[in-house]
This record gives structure tokens, C-alpha cells and sequence, in this order.
């Protein structure tokens, strides 16, 4: 069937429907399609933009009070926005303009604030704020879509679940650390967290598999070599494997006690008073962010069929993160004389897992 050559094409009609102003037959008001365009651009700015290097002494305070400020004055344009939009009549385009107008002032005062932070403060801190920035900005672009796309009745869940996630990032501004030091704790203490349930997880599949061989009088037969087949090594460990699995534990327990040591040594020696202390810590959770991926890696290949190559390729992967994490630390400020006794403990740990890995895996080479 031919188309009519004035005609939209299917995918801009249908679109064109979505965005109508609800619950009239005109098209969605235009400064809101604007506001959201606008706000993706900030977004991106946010997200890829660099401090704002200024001669002038930063205020910390001065600095935190006013973006709170700002973030709360973002929630109270987000929650105008929402109920603008709630119920009908609709807002006129002026009332629209005006409210268009808010929500993007605020968002850009906000913005501009994060910028004030320099990369002096640290850049663990700088992501955190540019994390929770973000969020917000976010926040309001899915609000602004679902008002575009939904009809006029009533306030939709929908849009209430939006203002609500509006509310909740805005509200974290004042569970921010406040500087490099608290922001590099709290960024230790998560990834310790995810490094905790990881070993927890593959001690309790440990547990439940040696279950399962005890109850199957048949876990024993792990192939039979005449007939070519595979046995049960799809779901049991062989005798091989199992000798794999106490060094490979060695190593995830090794990166559970390494950040438990290390955030206690941070909590007590760690300070953000210098520019070289401020950079010293930003090193170690660059480093530590590596050791709960490497962990995951290792864990996955630990499962039932291994291959054994694998684990130890991915445990030479963990070995030398945590090795450099320990380098890092010992020459850093949070390691006195007091703390090096862990360090060269868990350096020694980690090579002699690595050793046992190395020796069980030899004739896979």
C-alpha cells in the first residue's frame, strides 16, 4: 500500500502518541520536551566534565551546605513538577514554562556546585558526589519521561515511584562522606562486603556438594576412560579438583582478610590532610576495587566441571592484585611499623596458595 507523501512515518506517529499532552489531543507541551533534553545534556556534562580548578581556598562546609541546598531544592521542583501533572486541568503553557524553568535551574545549581569540588579533595570523593549528581539528574529525566508518555487520570504508580526515587537520591546528600578519607572507608567496607558474601557462598556450596557425594553412593565414578565419557564431572569435583579447592579457598579467605586489615589500618593511620595522603588513598581503592572481581572469576571456575587451566589462570589474576594491594599499602602512610606484621603475613599466604596452585596444575600446561 502506498504512503501518502505528507505522511509521518509509522514510528514518528506512534511516538507523537506517546508524547501527547495527556489527556488532550495537542501534542506534549513543548517546554518539557525541552526540559528533557536539557537534562540529558547536564547529565552527560556530569558525568564526563572535569573540576573547575579555582585559585581561591575551598570551603569545605560552605561547600556541603550549599549543595544540600540545592538537592533540596531539586525535590521541591521534582514534587511540583509531579503534581502539576497529577490531576487534570492541566497546567497552562505559561504554568508549564515556569515549571520547566525551576526544575532546570535546580538541576544546573546543583551541577555547577559539584564542580566546585576539586580533584585536590580526592577522586574517590569527587565520584561519590558525581555518583549521587547523577542520580538525581536521572531521577528527574525518567519523570519527565513518564509524564510525557502517560494519559491524564490520576497520578499513575508510575509517576509516584519516579517522585519517590527523586526524593530518595536527593535525600542521600546527607549520607555522603565528607571527605577523602570517610569516602575511601566507605568504598573499603563495600567491597569487603561483596568479598564476605563470595566466600560465604562457595563454603556453602562446598558443604551441600560434600552432602550430595556422601548420600549418592555413585559420586566415585567420575569417568570411565574406556567408554570416553564424562562421568558425574559435570556435577562432582574429581580427586584432582578437590586438591585445587584448599588453595583456591586460601586465596579468597587471604582477600577477605586483607581488606578487613586493611580498612581497620585505614580507619586508625589513614588521613586526607596532604595532597600526597589524599592520592595515597585514592591508590589503595583503585586497587581494592579489582580484588572482588578477581575474586568472582576465581569462584566461578572453581564450580563443578572445572577446568582446571582456568582456575589457575584466574588465580594468578587474584595473587597479583592482591600482591600490589599489600605493595601499595606498605608504602603507604597507613602502614607504620605496627601494621606491617599483617602485610608480610598475607604476602607470604597468598604466594604459598599460589605455590600449591601451580604444583596441582602443572600437567595442564
Amino acid at each position: 500500500m502506498r504512503r501518502s507523501l505528507g505522511r509521518a512515518p509509522r514510528g514518528v506517529r506512534a511516538r507523537e502518541r506517546m508524547e501527547r499532552e495527556p489527556g488532550a489531543a495537542g501534542p506534549a507541551p513543548a517546554p518539557l520536551r525541552h526540559l528533557r533534553e536539557a537534562l540529558r545534556a547536564a547529565l552527560a556534562r556530569i558525568r564526563d566534565g572535569e573540576s573547575r580548578e579555582s585559585s581561591e581556598t575551598f570551603e569545605q562546609q560552605r561547600f556541603w551546605d550549599t549543595l544540600g541546598q540545592t538537592f533540596k531544592a531539586t525535590s521541591q521542583e521534582a514534587t511540583k513538577l509531579s503534581l502539576a501533572f497529577s490531576r487534570p486541568p492541566l497546567p497552562s503553557a505559561e504554568d508549564c514554562q515556569k515549571l520547566s524553568e525551576g526544575v532546570q535551574n535546580a538541576v544546573l545549581a546543583a551541577a555547577t556546585v559539584y564542580y566546585w569540588l576539586p580533584k585536590g579533595q580526592g577522586t574517590t570523593l569527587r565520584k561519590m558526589v558525581r555518583d549521587a549528581t547523577a542520580e538525581v539528574v536521572e531521577g528527574m529525566i525518567q519523570l519527565t519521561d513518564v509524564i510525557l508518555s502517560t494519559p491524564l487520570q490520576s497520578l499513575s504508580q508510575e509517576q509516584l515511584i519516579s517522585t519517590g526515587s527523586i526524593w530518595e537520591a536527593c535525600e542521600q546528600i546527607s549520607h555522603l562522606p565528607q571527605d577523602n578519607h570517610a569516602a575511601v572507608l566507605s568504598a573499603m567496607a563495600a567491597y569487603l562486603g561483596v568479598v564476605r558474601d563470595a566466600v560465604e557462598e562457595m563454603e556453602q556450596y562446598m558443604c551441600s556438594q560434600a552432602q550430595r557425594e556422601d548420600q549418592d553412593p555413585y559420586s566415585d565414578i567420575m569417568e570411565d576412560e574406556e567408554l570416553g565419557s564424562r562421568g558425574n564431572r559435570d556435577t562432582y569435583w574429581s580427586e584432582a579438583d578437590r586438591k585445587l579447592l584448599s588453595p583456591c579457598m586460601g586465596l579468597m579467605k587471604a582477600s577477605k582478610a586483607c581488606l578487613k586489615k586493611l580498612l581497620g589500618a585505614v580507619k586508625v593511620h589513614g588521613k586526607a590532610d596532604t595532597p600526597e595522603q589524599v592520592a595515597q588513598l585514592d591508590d589503595l581503592a583503585d586497587i581494592t576495587n579489582e580484588i572482588s572481581p578477581s575474586v568472582d572469576e576465581l569462584a566461578l571456575s572453581m564450580y563443578p566441571p572445572m577446568n582446571q587451566l582456568s582456575v589457575r589462570l584466574n588465580a594468578a589474576k587474584l595473587a597479583s592484585v592482591l600482591k600490589k594491594v599489600l605493595e601499595i599499602t606498605k608504602a603507604s602512610h597507613v602502614c607504620p611499623p605496627s601494621e606491617e606484621g599483617w602485610v608480610q603475613f598475607l604476602t607470604g599466604a597468598v604466594d604459598h596458595n599460589m605455590d600449591k596452585i601451580k604444583d596441582f596444575t602443572q600437567s595442564e600446561l
